[in-house]
């Protein structure tokens, strides 16, 4: 085991229910397909290009991977078969409330699953209509305890900030019912209206929060997650100590991960690549291998810039300076500015944003790799 490379795996399943207005992610709501893509899912594992790895990670995203129940565990059997799977993987589900009971998850947890992501969202009965969600908070509070009594032990919830008519008292409100809630992670979402989504041509974000207002409620939610006891360890995530989401860091750390479904994308041997968004190429061709497109070498300086800074610990500098030490050198300098004015830290060998800084992440990292 000691000689084989670690990777991720991430299973995108595209089906939903009914599409939130304020999604981008790939899905689709033609539920008769779900059991031919589980079988083509298997399939596609059976040819992928895992030699000499073993899986650290397993997750499945969406979507609503929930949709596919029991027809998973066939999935994840064809992971063990095909490469090794650590002893203490971290195999995660992400579901929706409206879409989860008792009876499946019990197998699913059973059948080797450990992490559950429930999409909560919101609590109030308006703000859940806005976003197009299909439970009440009544049921997210029950599928938590479903979760619970099916035994998983590790579990993360999402919520939305900065949504349509929110207040920071709604937004610490909300918060503090998710934490109670007792999850071991959450995810606090600011709402980005992507382009081409239902949000995008009804113009929400006259109805949403201002950048100020964004900022109040962001930095509100997160002092209260801290007080209870949730570190704060990357922009949008939350995490008791030992609960960190050890897939999504696989992204944040540069580490190798392979990505399979529509829209699914991939950094292995170097090189990223994806799947495309079609559904039915993915059903049908003969190859799966032949259809993803190639996106270029991946690891390199600005990558490990981009994505160390969305992390509370930060960037190592001393790594930097071994991809590129002009540039590194130059990022240094440049952040001196903003360490002086509290949107970033330097510890040691460590250059971090501080959680002001997180709101202007984007800005601020795209002026240090300038």
């Amino acid at each position: 085991m000691s000689d084989l490379g670690n990777v991720g795996l991430y299973f995108h399943v595209p089906f939903c229910l009914r599409r939130c207005p304020y999604c981008d992610f790939y899905s689709t709501t033609r539920l008769e397909d779900r059991n031919a893509y589980a079988r083509a899912l298997c399939r596609v594992v059976e040819s992928a290009p895992l030699e000499g790895k073993q899986a650290v990670t397993v997750y499945f995203g969406g979507g609503t991977p929930s949709l596919l129940g029991t027809e998973l565990l066939p999935v994840l059997e064809a992971v063990r078969k095909k490469l090794p799977l650590a002893a203490d993987a971290e195999i995660t589900l992400e579901a929706n409330p409206g879409a989860v009971t008792e009876e499946e998850l019990t197998l699913l947890r059973q059948g080797g699953f450990n992490r559950i992501s429930l999409g909560l969202q919101a609590a109030e009965k308006t703000d859940l209509q806005t976003l197009g969600r299909i439970h009440t908070a009544e049921e997210g509070a029950r599928a938590v305890a479903l979760c619970r009594k099916a035994g998983f032990e590790n579990l993360s919830v999402d919520i939305m900030l900065a949504t349509p008519g929110q207040t920071v008292e709604k937004a610490i409100a909300l918060a503090a019912w998710a934490a109670d809630l007792g999850p071991e992670h959450l995810s606090a979402y600011l709402l980005k209206i992507e382009d081409g989504t239902p949000f995008a041509r009804q113009e929400v974000v006259r109805r949403c929060p201002d950048g100020d207002e964004a900022a109040e409620i962001y930095l509100a939610v997160s002092r209260l997650l801290r007080e209870k006891g949730y570190e704060h360890y990357e922009i949008s995530n939350f995490a008791r100590p030992g609960f960190q989401s050890r897939h999504n860091t696989l992204y944040w750390q540069l580490d190798e991960y392979l990505g399979i479904g529509p829209s699914a994308h991939s950094l292995l041997g170097g090189r990223r690549f994806w799947f495309p968004r079609d559904l039915d190429a993915f059903l049908t061709a003969e190859d799966p291998w032949s259809l993803p497109v190639d996106d270029g070498p991946g690891g390199g300086w600005e990558e490990m810039v981009m994505l160390a800074l969305r992390l509370a610990r930060g960037l190592d500098l001393a790594a930097a300076r071994q991809l590129d030490a002009s540039r590194t050198a130059a990022l240094e300098a440049r952040a001196r500015g903003m360490v002086a004015v509290g949107l970033a830290r330097r510890q040691g060998k460590r250059l971090s944003l501080t959680e002001e800084g997180f709101l202007l992440s984007n800005e601020i990292i795209t002026r240090l790799i300038q």
